[in-house]
């Protein structure tokens, strides 16, 4: 943070702040020094129960995790937080969430107790300017982030955040508005987006969930379009993907799973390559396929 962004936030606090929003300013004013640029991510995140296998899945999350810099803190964008408005998480320590039901005991026992940032909460919400961020202190870390980054990170040693889905915008919203916190990227901030590219549960044949690469043929299809439409760069197909043919509406009957790489697409640099991994389909209509997009 900029002295001068530094005194105008100072200045715009009431005079009854706490010692602690205090302190998290002063720590925003030193943190966040200028680094190489560092990588961006999509992962498709899947079944929870991931988080307790070693599978192809989460095998290919801890390769990926090899050649990436060790992030100063991570910006996870997860399909399983959608609000109305734009929050970020701004606790010390946030918890782990369980947000979700029927799995077995093992994986409601698992913790992913990394720290929070409250500094990066404040970093990201001075960048963005064409709304208002909102600083939430009840939320943490749900599955869609915690069962991917243990993988990355598995001390739990990185801090961590995560911003919120505008459920009420669509997919052109997103990518304008993951642009303008582009600049962490040189602040050695990972920035994470957690989702799925083909996600129809209700169609899926959950009798062959073990048999990867069990797929419908529009699931097949509209993944084909998808890596197509991803690693030539073209964007724009992706944003209007409900203009995409009936696949692509098979693929994404409801858009949370799927906003996730809209923010990490809108990150590329035009010097950037973009590679896939865990491009795998299961139980027929759910995919697994992950975006790294990192230097040519």
């Amino acid at each position: 943070m900029e002295r001068k962004d530094f005194l105008k936030a100072m200045a715009i606090l009431p005079l009854g702040a706490s010692a602690l929003q205090l302190t998290d300013l002063q720590k925003a004013a030193k943190s966040f020094e200028a680094t190489p640029r560092m990588p961006v991510l999509f992962l498709g995140h899947g079944n929870p129960m991931n988080a307790l296998y070693d599978n192809t899945f989460t095998r290919g999350f801890q390769n990926i995790a090899k050649d990436l810099p060790k992030p100063n803190a991570i910006l996870c964008i997860s399909a399983h937080w959608e609000t109305k408005g734009t929050f970020v998480t701004a606790m010390e320590q946030p918890k782990t969430i369980h947000d979700f039901g029927g799995f077995p005991q093992a994986l409601f026992d698992v913790e992913y107790p990394a720290p929070g940032s409250p500094e990066l909460a404040l970093e990201t919400q001075k960048l963005i300017t064409s709304v208002p961020v909102g600083l939430d202190h009840n939320w943490g870390l749900d599955h869609g982030c915690w069962t991917v980054v243990k993988f990355l990170y598995p001390n739990a040693d990185i801090p961590v955040i995560q911003m919120s889905i505008d459920y009420t915008k669509p997919a052109s919203y997103h990518y304008a508005l993951a642009k303008e916190i582009a600049a962490l990227r040189h602040k050695g901030v990972l920035i994470v987006g957690s989702g799925n590219t083909v996600h129809n549960l209700r169609m899926a044949a959950w009798d062959k969930m073990n048999e990867v690469g069990y797929a419908y043929d529009w699931a097949t299809v509209a993944n084909e379009k998808m890596k197509k439409m991803i690693l030539e760069g073209d964007h724009q197909s992706l944003i209007n993907f409900e203009k995409q043919g009936k696949e692509f509406l098979l693929a994404v009957p409801t858009p949370e799973h799927y906003m996730p790489l809209i923010y990490t697409l809108a990150l590329q640099e035009k010097d950037e390559k973009t590679t896939i991994f865990n491009d795998s389909i299961l139980a027929g209509s759910l995919n697994m396929m992950s975006v790294k997009i990192d230097k040519a």
